[in-house]
């Protein structure tokens, strides 16, 4: 039999070692999908953290390590542009869609979640069709309705571009569906007597919906709340279009990103020195809350 064994080619021994130890086995396809996984997550931004430390001058023969070092770029960036200024509207535009998406989302997810009416599986399906629209086929009535272009009944539509609304509706109701579906699952699993016995102590619908279904659902309006504000804070579409790129005009992170590219010279290292600095609060808020991520995630899958 051991000779047998060791006549064998190396994957019929693999396979028959993989069937005396699957855990060896399993542990070994973890660690495959793991360092895949690490290396396409990762290396997209130590290639922008190369090309941000390699000097101008010296991007046209770059290769997996900077030719030079130029950490000045990180502070050249806020020297060329007001790029301090993008991202705080990016900051002000994804924490006011979140907000405004969460206090929506939460009424919806009640109504779905906690009460009984005809046709309520039909009219969730169509709220999560919206999700599937692609952002192009709302540009063109979106960009005359919040250029004052659109009357109804002899009223003009109001001048929105260059406002953080043009970016906050459209972006707020593209992700508001999936904020929905997330509450609405979680909603429906607080149980009935909790709600009843806040109805007793005087409270309104709303006011359970505030000061018991909401905090016992934590991770699902904390998962709702951060994949909405990364959502919009990364968002790109809406962002170019819907202002002219000016700083004092509510114009977000994109734009500032763009502004180190002219009609005839690219600075593609403070460009990617800029996007480092951009996406840093996005990494730190998913490190911090990922626990409330995945949480939000699986728990909402589990019915009690």
């Amino acid at each position: 039999m051991a000779s047998e064994t060791n006549d064998a080619g190396p994957f019929t021994r693999w396979v028959q070692g993989s069937i005396k130890d699957p855990q060896k086995t399993y542990r070994a396809m973890f660690y495959v999908a793991m360092v895949f996984f690490l290396v396409t997550t990762l290396f997209p931004f130590y290639w922008l953290l190369v090309v941000a430390l390699t000097p101008e001058s010296m991007l046209f023969d770059i290769g997996l390590t900077p030719n030079g070092f130029n950490p000045e770029a990180f502070v050249t960036v806020f020297q060329r542009v007001p790029f301090h200024v993008y991202m705080f509207n990016s900051f002000v535009i994804a924490i006011s869609t979140t907000i405004m998406v969460l206090a929506l989302a939460s009424i919806a997810g009640y109504v779905f979640g906690r009460l009984e009416f005809r046709g309520r599986g039909a009219l969730m399906l169509a709220v999560l069709v919206i999700s599937y629209f692609p952002p192009a086929t709302f540009l063109l009535p979106l960009f005359r309705l919040f250029t004052g272009n659109i009357e109804i009944l002899g009223v003009n539509s109001p001048m929105l571009f260059n406002t953080p609304f043009a970016i906050m509706l459209p972006t707020g109701a593209l992700y508001m569906p999936l904020s929905i579906f997330i509450l609405t699952t979680f909603y429906s699993q607080i149980p009935d007597g909790l709600e009843d016995a806040a109805r007793v102590e005087g409270s309104t619908r709303l006011g359970a919906l505030f000061r018991v279904i909401i905090p016992l659902s934590a991770p699902g309006v904390a998962t709702a709340g951060v994949l909405t504000f990364i959502y919009v804070y990364n968002e790109f579409f809406f962002s170019f279009l819907m202002t002219n790129g000016q700083a004092g005009n509510w114009a977000p992170l994109v734009w500032g990103i763009l502004s180190y590219q002219t009609q005839y010279t690219a600075s593609y290292n403070l460009m990617a020195a800029a996007s480092i600095i951009g996406v840093l609060p996005v990494a730190i808020l998913v490190v911090v809350a990922q626990e409330k991520i995945v949480s939000g995630l699986t728990a909402g899958a589990l019915k009690e």
